[in-house]
């Protein structure tokens, strides 16, 4: 039997067991959230993200940890090359707020799980909504953690997509330090033209040391761009 249709064999009860866990684990946090217990929503937010991967059977590395600091708010950037960016990333830091599509909030699952993370949606461009997501981009900004997927999308390839611009005005009000998060082996893991699982892959969370904000201040918009991109590149293993 081929390996793929070997793969897809085992995709498919994999999937099953990590819909039906979760399903479980946001009716808890639907309990907590709805006690106000917000801290105990992050606990268990954090316990489902660190148990997703082993549940598949696969282990997740993260290194640089030493330069995240929990008390700190960040920029946080990183690649996007899989479904399962957002849950490794939630491995290390639960109690952060998302930026990213409309459309991940028609997921019914997937949705009640951002919904608990303060997640803001990127919705059609107009002048009314770019200037609402900017005001909760900012109030966010504030007391928690921004995770941002500058690409916009899951790259097809592998390789890192053109950056929006999106984040740099958070940076220009904000000030806030930028935390490079370069995220490996999900696009062979399960990218968005895939379905089933690669469970061969090797999965790898790189923390780069953050970037000052007040240090970015003086740099052109795309001088900011090609300077992050370029270090989330340098140690994307997916290139390779």
């Amino acid at each position: 039997m081929p390996y793929r249709r070997i793969q897809t064999l085992l995709s498919v009860p994999v999937f099953l067991v990590l819909y039906s866990y979760t399903a479980v684990v946001v009716f808890m946090i639907l309990i907590l959230a709805y006690a106000r217990w917000r801290a105990g929503v992050r606990r268990v937010m954090g316990f489902w993200a660190k148990t997703v991967f082993p549940l598949m059977g696969k282990r997740l590395h993260i290194e640089g940890k030493h330069y995240f600091h929990k008390e700190e708010k960040y920029i946080l950037l990183a690649n996007h090359g899989s479904m399962f960016d957002i849950v490794a990333i939630m491995a290390f830091n639960p109690d952060v707020s998302w930026f990213g599509h409309e459309r991940m909030l028609r997921i019914p699952l997937v949705k009640q799980m951002l919904l608990m993370t303060d997640y803001i949606p990127m919705k059609i461009s107009t002048i009314s909504n770019t200037r609402r997501m900017l005001e909760l981009l900012e109030e966010k900004a504030q007391t928690r953690t921004v995770a941002i997927f500058p690409e916009g999308t899951r790259t097809l390839d592998g390789k890192l997509n053109s950056f929006y611009r999106g984040f740099i005005h958070l940076l220009r009000v904000t000030e806030h330090d930028i935390l490079p998060v370069t995220l490996n082996g999900f696009y062979n893991l399960k990218p968005k033209n895939r379905f089933h699982i690669n469970f061969g892959s090797r999965l790898s969370v790189v923390i780069h040391p953050p970037i000052k904000g007040p240090e970015m201040a003086n740099k052109s918009d795309q001088e900011i761009m090609d300077n992050i991109s370029e270090l989330i590149e340098s140690a994307n293993t997916d290139l390779n």
